[in-house]
C-alpha cells in the first residue's frame, strides 16, 4: 500500500508505511511526486549490500549507520532496505535536504514559535534552552509551539516562512504549519536578562553555526549560502542572554514588536 506525505511543499511517496512521520503530514493531495521510496530490490542490487558510496549504472548507494539506500543522480527515487526506523528517519532527512536547499529552504536547529502570526524563532546549541524559551511564549503570551527542534525556512517573494517537519530531535513539538519570520534569536544562560541587536560578521557568524549544511550534494553549500545571505539582509537578529522566566519573554517582546500586541 502506497502512501503519500507532504512536508513543506515537498510530496513523495512511499511503498511502506514510515512510523516515524507523524499523521499529521499524510497527505490526500494529487500534487506532483518529488521522490519516491521503494523497497529496496535484492535481485537488482547483486552484491552491492556490501558496496559503500560507490556509482552504478548511474545510481548511488548511501548509508546512514546501518541504512542502505539506492538513489538516481536527481535524487527522485530511493531504494531503501529499512532496518532501525530511528535510523531511518534520519537518512530520509538527508534525502528531504537535497529536495529542500534546491527550493530555497535551509534547515536551523532551532525551535520555531507563531505569536499572533508572527514567527520567532530560537537558535543555540543542544541544552541552551530553545524548548524552554518557546514553552516560555506559550505560557505567557499564548504562542503556538511548531517545532521545537529541527525548522526549515524558506524564502519566498515576500517574505521567509518558518515551517514544521516531521523531524523535531528530544522535543515532543512538531506541527505541519509555517508562519512568517520576524526575526531570529541566539540565546544565551545568564543570571540577568538583557537583549542586543547584532551585525556584520558577529550577526553571520552567530547564525551560521545552527544551520545544517548538504555538503555531500555538489551544489549544496552554495545554494545553501545564497538563502543565508538573503535571509541575514532581511531579517533581525537578536542576541538573548537570559533566565528562563517572563522577564525574559516581555525583554524580547519589547524589543522585537515594540511592546505592542497585534
Amino acid at each position: 500500500m502506497e502512501v503519500k506525505y507532504k512536508i513543506i511543499e515537498i510530496t513523495f511517496v512511499s511503498q511502506f508505511r514510515i512510523h516515524s512521520l507523524d499523521e499529521k503530514f499524510i497527505s490526500e493531495s494529487e500534487q506532483n511526486i518529488d521522490f519516491l521510496i521503494k523497497e529496496f530490490d535484492e535481485e537488482d542490487s547483486g552484491s552491492l549490500f556490501r558496496k559503500y558510496k560507490i556509482q552504478f549504472k548511474g545510481q548511488y548507494i548511501i548509508t546512514y549507520e546501518k541504512e542502505i539506500a539506492i538513489v538516481d543522480k536527481e535524487w527522485k527515487t530511493v531504494q531503501c532496505l529499512p532496518q532501525n526506523y530511528q535510523e531511518f528517519e534520519l537518512l530520509l532527512l538527508q534525502i528531504f535536504r537535497i529536495h529542500a536547499v534546491q527550493r530555497h529552504m535551509i534547515q536551523f536547529h532551532s525551535s520555531l514559535i507563531d505569536f499572533d502570526g508572527h514567527g520567532l524563532m530560537f537558535l543555540g546549541p543542544s541544552g541552551i534552552g530553545k524548548t524552554t524559551q518557546a514553552e516560555l511564549w506559550h505560557t505567557y503570551r499564548d504562542a503556538v509551539i511548531i517545532n521545537g527542534d529541527i525548522v526549515f525556512v524558506q524564502e519566498t517573494e515576500g517574505n521567509f516562512l518558518g515551517w514544521g517537519t516531521p523531524w523535531h530531535g528530544s522535543s515532543p513539538y512538531c506541527e505541519n504549519a509555517s508562519v512568517p519570520v520576524d526575526a531570529l534569536i541566539i540565546l544565551k544562560q545568564a543570571p540577568k536578562n538583557r537583549i542586543r541587536k547584532l551585525e556584520g560578521f558577529e550577526k553571520v557568524s552567530a547564525v551560521s553555526g545552527s544551520i545544517f549544511y548538504p555538503r555531500w550534494l555538489e551544489n549544496g553549500m552554495e545554494l545553501c549560502l545564497e538563502t543565508l545571505n538573503h535571509l541575514l539582509c532581511a531579517l533581525p537578529v537578536y542576541e538573548l542572554s537570559c533566565r528562563p522566566d517572563e522577564a525574559a519573554v516581555e525583554l524580547a517582546e519589547k524589543t522585537v514588536f515594540g511592546g505592542e500586541r497585534f
